[in-house]
């Protein structure tokens, strides 16, 4: 029990620091009403729906942009956690010029956070949730935080993006020729580190069973699951970059609506 919390901690704080040191860099990326790499948009998927006076509780809101989205469509109030400090920082600044508040907290999304619980009518996390170093327990957290029927809504890198023509030691597509192969097992969650920028982050690569079952175990019904590529990169002709390559032939993000029961 104590390798597991020194470990967990180990990858937290890890990743903690390259948050806090390079949060200038992903100002602003990979959020609403974007939801991951060459994927559908929620102007393609409507997966929120009309907000307006709804309650929303982001985790990993990072630079805020999201938030601002639904500031924007009229959400009634808005809550945000992140690990990184900085994010906060950057969040705080973005909401503020924009005219719209929101309650910021610095929190690991594995432990409680110091919100209201079964209070919330949406929880959602835009590209953050596979950071959480205790999925089931991340889950059940969250389905404690919603009000009965409400609705939690996440995105994640594809479980077969880091399995299939990629390199974790470069952070980069690899080809053989114009075929798509296996370079890591699917049923590998292990923890690896990848250089990101002078640093370097700790994921693991969960199962897609492993999100759906979690989110089973936590109470949680799924009303859609969506595993695409956006029309966009599919359409896409002649000479095109190797990431628009590979997403021409499997998803590289997916996204989840589940609901309360």
């Amino acid at each position: 029990m104590q390798e597991k919390a020194i470990k967990r901690n180990e990858i937290i704080e890890t990743n903690k620091t390259y948050w806090n040191e390079h949060a200038d860099l992903w100002f602003g990326t990979t959020a609403l009403p974007e939801y991951g790499v060459r994927f559908p948009t929620e102007d393609d998927l409507h997966l929120f729906g009309d907000v307006a006076g709804k309650k929303m509780l982001e985790i990993c809101c990072g630079s805020g942009h999201s938030l601002k989205y639904h500031a924007e469509r009229g959400a009634g109030e808005l809550w945000g956690v992140d690990l990184s400090d900085k994010q906060l920082d950057n969040a705080q600044k973005l909401l503020s010029e924009s005219g719209y508040s929101a309650k910021l907290l610095c929190a690991k999304m594995e432990e409680e956070i110091d919100v209201p619980k079964e209070y919330f009518d949406y929880v959602y996390s835009i590209y953050g949730i596979g950071w959480t170093t205790d999925l089931q327990g991340t889950f059940d957290k969250i389905a404690s935080y919603l009000k009965k029927d409400g609705v939690f809504i996440f995105s994640w890198h594809h479980t077969l993006n880091y399995c299939v023509a990629w390199s974790c030691n470069e952070r980069k597509e690899v080809f053989e020729g114009d075929k798509l192969v296996m370079t890591k097992s699917y049923y590998d969650e292990s923890y690896f580190k990848m250089p990101v920028h002078d640093s370097e982050i700790i994921l693991c690569n969960r199962k897609i069973s492993t999100y759906i079952n979690a989110l089973a175990k936590a109470g949680f019904v799924i009303e859609r699951f969506v595993e695409e590529t956006d029309e966009q990169s599919l359409c896409a002709q002649g000479e095109v970059d190797p990431k628009t390559k590979k997403s021409k032939m499997m998803p590289l993000s997916f996204c989840v609506k589940v609901r309360k029961m």
